[in-house]
């Protein structure tokens, strides 16, 4: 840190004002300066006094030494150690910044070992930018306070402690670099889910034979696009006045994902899950599962394939409601057991 003057002329007179800035080195070598604390129009004595201060508060000093601080218009005790009279008046709380949540998802990503699974994926650019730093913090954007791209790059970025954990500067979160990388992501979504598998059943003995099927929906209050999967179709939101994605995910009984996509709007349910078990059993093979849906889900035909199937395959679903009364008599016959 060290201090730094502006000076201005205003009515014939010069005015010289100060600030403490910091030099940090981010990635890549570069170094860049970051705005501490402003202090006004100091006298030499001030002056003098800050930069003890700073002396006293500089980070990597080789001789530390003990100052005690006191403010300017209070007279100290007398001390073994040297005192510094702050000015309070002059004193303004610049960037706080969210650092514990920020520390405990890179903690996180450590422990997953996402770094052995993107270092490859995820390249650093010819111009300098780290991937896998754009997408850490994408990552903690969305475990910590999750919302937009935009808003990322305009407020949270600035209000996080991400730029002082990964050593970069702001230029990290250019918006267009956030598109960029969530397109980049694609490509390794199948081979990320059974990354994770293998890491989840490692940290948490995590097992896959019961998965619970669902889907759901998400609308846009825009035009209806010309193309993409933005259509109008049955809305669990109701709203039909707007177009929408589908959105299917598998899950385990204790939360662990194991497979998502994004269908167009009009996508019926019923015509999802024989591509779904398929693309299971491509992924993590043909071994004998439960499979956990709503009973408007599957298809009588889908079900019949799941009995016949070579491996064991399981399934509860729901009883259509045009079918209890017909099953009703045939359980009031059983006992309670």
């Amino acid at each position: 840190m060290f201090l730094r003057h502006k000076t201005r002329r205003k009515d014939g007179k010069e005015h010289r004002t100060w600030s403490i800035v910091e030099n940090r080195r981010v990635a890549g070598g570069r170094t860049v300066q970051r705005h501490v604390l402003y202090l006004g129009e100091i006298n030499d004595t001030q002056r003098a006094a800050w930069c003890r201060t700073i002396e006293a508060f500089e980070e990597g000093g080789q001789q530390p030494r003990q100052v005690a601080l006191f403010p300017e218009d209070r007279t100290a005790p007398v001390l073994d150690c040297e005192v510094v009279h702050v000015r309070l008046a002059g004193l303004r709380l610049c960037r706080p910044r969210q650092w514990g949540a920020c520390w405990l998802a890179c903690e996180l990503w450590d422990q997953l070992r996402l770094d052995d699974f993107w270092t490859p994926r995820l390249p650093d650019s010819r111009k300098g930018t780290h991937w896998q730093n754009v997408l850490k913090t994408l990552v903690a954007y969305r475990l910590i306070d999750p919302g937009s791209e935009w808003r990322l790059h305009r407020q949270w970025f600035a209000r996080s402690a991400m730029a002082d954990l990964l050593g970069e500067a702001f230029d990290l979160v250019a918006k267009d670099t956030l598109y960029r990388c969530l397109d980049k992501l694609l490509a390794h979504k199948a081979d990320l889910f059974s990354f994770l598998q293998q890491r989840w059943q490692a940290l948490f003995a995590a097992r896959f034979d019961v998965l619970l099927y669902d889907l759901t929906s998400t609308y846009f209050e825009c035009d209806p696009p010309e193309a993409g999967k933005r259509r109008f179709g049955h809305s669990r939101d109701k709203r039909s006045d707007c177009v929408q994605v589908v959105i299917a995910l598998i899950v385990t009984p204790d939360g662990f994902p194991l497979a998502y996509e994004v269908m167009p709007g009009n996508t019926s349910d019923k015509t999802t899950l024989r591509g779904f078990i398929q693309r299971i059993e491509a992924q993590y093979g043909k071994v004998g599962r439960t499979w956990l849906m709503d009973r408007g889900i599957p298809t009588e035909q889908v079900l019949a394939e799941m009995r016949a199937s070579e491996t064991p395959m399981h399934y509860l679903v729901g009883t259509p409601r045009g079918r209890l009364s017909q099953l009703e008599q045939a359980f009031l016959s059983q006992p309670w057991a």
